[in-house]
């Protein structure tokens, strides 16, 4: 398991191979906790190629490619909320989306943000536990006919930078 993925911001070039990824990693990685007709409603979401375009450039998005392939990708929007955060099926556990995590949370705190909002889904609430997220309240989210629950999480990043403890010399 390794954190060190090489990241990089989005680039609408990009768009395409990331819809394919978000649809991906719906389909494989949430059907214990979304049911088919849930996921696909979900997945829908991203079939505008134009709009999930304009959703990755207005937040500031990290794209984790290696050897050409997509690994994963997550935004943070707003500075204090992690909008998405998906991993290819194929690299599930194996550190992706903890190193885009690490990333997003240190951009956030380094320009200011206290804490960081997450609206998880049940897939990934225990990820987001694991980081220290505390859940603040469930949510119903309409999407097509479905509806599809989520958890509102929060963390409190860790404080100034200029606070860090010296090392010895």
């Amino acid at each position: 398991m390794s954190d060190d993925y090489p990241l990089r911001p989005f680039l609408p070039a990009d768009t395409m191979a990331l819809r394919d990824l978000f649809a991906q990693s719906i389909d494989e990685l949430t059907a214990d906790d979304y049911d088919e007709d849930q996921r696909v409603a979900w997945a829908a979401s991203a079939e505008d190629a134009a709009e999930f375009r304009s959703r990755l450039a207005e937040a500031l998005t990290l794209v984790v490619q290696l050897d050409g392939e997509y690994l994963g990708f997550g935004s943070l929007k707003d500075n204090k909320t992690i909008d998405m955060l998906y991993v290819h099926p194929d690299y599930a556990g194996e550190g992706v989306g903890s190193a885009l995590a690490d990333a997003l949370e240190k951009i956030a705190g380094a320009r200011g943000a206290d804490t960081l909002t997450v609206d998880a889904s049940d897939t990934a609430v225990p990820f987001f536990e694991r980081r220290g997220y505390v859940a603040t309240q469930r949510n119903s989210v309409p999407l097509d006919d479905q509806w599809l629950s989520n958890t509102t999480m929060i963390k409190r990043l860790a404080e100034s930078p200029d606070k860090k403890p010296s090392k010895p010399s």
